[in-house]
């Protein structure tokens, strides 16, 4: 192998996890290499058309991958510069302190973090700094201890908003603005990069005012002389010394032909399934099973939330164009009666006929989807799954991908649905 393709560090992706990694290492000097199996994405008018990036997946990965049955489907990730960060709502949140120990919860138990939430809060501060987080420190009822207000105010709720947060309040309850990642200077508008468009969640954003980690983080790093961005480099193994304890070469393939580098160190960040992908494609004489999987658990315990939808209709029209910035967590960790997690409400962005059709039944008259979106109040909700081992990413016979994922611990996110449809009820909106 050339020395030049040698590299102090290598890094597999440009998501949240290697992108902000590349920015901290960055100013080291020394000689890094990202590797990004997608390419920037593109400038372009289908940025904010939701039926371009939504209903037609332009920006989605073209990947096959199966689940538990069997049945083919394809993902709704992104392989891009930034990865998924390129099109999530900008919602920025730190665990609750309570997160990083033992809970109980209705269905069983998530087990403590090796690591505490103290430790973790001076990263939390760098890392709502380097990712511009506007909110408002203390609103929140479970918020952990911090040491410091938010880098930048909370972002103003719109009119309609506006209203919801006042109903609310006015029936005994604590919405607050949810931290954000956006670049808005609500103070100067015309200077402002954020223009408050309808086209956060989801989509990738057009004027560059989201904080994502290709913008805040991967062009940064790659305009210092040490650091080097390959994309359409799709990383297909790792190879180990014969001793099987330390990675020799990184295989990768780019423009349909093969290359090989190498590094002191190699960081994989290519997110919780396609990380766990690689280790197992990787297996040799040494790691049968796979890299780093003597204990078998490298793609167990698999999670991605209780996550559900839920529109509320009103008399009055909802004009809101960004609404990430809503949230209530009342029912974070259940209510009297009910001991356990329910987990956190928030709203869904702009409500385009092409992202409720998504989630609805697809014989969802296009009439009922506009009234919807003109008229509805989309609602988020957030409940936590639990590490169940047979919940797992694994390979099938001929290298593909299988997910295999079964609903746990359903209860208290039914029971915050509930709860969400009787304060709805309550300040006269209607599912």
């Amino acid at each position: 192998m050339s020395p030049s393709n040698h590299y102090d560090v290598i890094i597999i992706g440009t998501g949240a996890g290697g992108g902000t990694l590349a920015h901290a290492l960055a100013p080291s000097g020394k000689r890094i290499l990202l590797l990004e199996r997608g390419d920037f994405v593109p400038r372009e008018r289908e940025n904010w058309d939701p039926r371009a990036a939504i209903t037609e997946g332009r920006y989605h990965a073209k990947d096959t991958w199966y689940d538990k049955g069997g049945r083919a489907f394809q993902p709704g990730t992104h392989y891009n510069v930034g990865g998924n960060t390129k099109f999530y709502g900008a919602s920025l949140w730190r665990l609750r302190a309570e997160d990083f120990g033992e809970l109980k919860h209705h269905g069983g138990i998530s087990p403590a973090w090796p690591i505490s939430y103290d430790e973790m809060e001076p990263w939390y501060a760098l890392a709502e700094q380097l990712y511009c987080v506007h909110g408002d420190r203390g609103a929140d009822p479970t918020e952990p201890p911090a040491t410091g207000p938010y880098p930048y105010p909370a972002m103003s709720f719109e009119p309609r908003l506006q209203r919801l947060y006042d109903d609310l309040i006015r029936v005994g309850h604590k919405p607050f603005h949810g931290p954000v990642g956006v670049q808005i200077d609500e103070q100067n508008p015309r200077t402002s990069a954020c223009i408050r468009c309808a086209a956060c969640d989801g989509f990738p954003c057009l004027v560059n005012a989201k904080a994502d980690a290709d913008l805040r983080c991967v062009r940064p790093a790659i305009a210092r002389e040490n650091v080097t961005l390959l994309t359409h480099a799709l990383v297909t193994r790792l190879e180990t010394a014969p001793s099987g304890r330390e990675v020799t070469k990184v295989v990768v393939t780019r423009d349909g032909e093969p290359e090989q580098y190498s590094a002191d160190f190699v960081v994989v960040s290519g997110g919780a399934i396609n990380s766990a992908v690689l280790l197992l494609r990787s297996a040799n004489e040494q790691h049968p099973d796979g890299l780093a999987n003597g204990s078998g658990l490298v793609g167990r315990h698999y999670m991605c939330h209780n996550n559900s939808m839920l529109v509320a209709l009103s008399k009055e029209k909802n004009d809101t164009r960004f609404q990430k910035n809503f949230a209530l967590n009342d029912f974070y960790f259940g209510e009297d009666g009910f001991p356990y997690p329910m987990g956190c409400i928030q709203m869904m962005g702009h409500a385009h006929p092409e992202v409720l059709g998504e989630g609805a039944p697809k014989t969802t008259p296009r009439k009922i989807l506009e009234l919807m979106a003109t008229h509805g109040m989309p609602f988020w909700l957030i409940s936590e799954d639990l590490p169940d081992p047979e919940n797992r990413v694994a390979l099938g016979p001929k290298g593909e991908v299988r997910l295999l994922y079964r609903d746990n611990n359903l209860e208290g996110h039914k029971r915050l649905h509930r709860k969400l449809k009787g304060l709805l009820a309550e300040i006269g909106c209607e599912e």
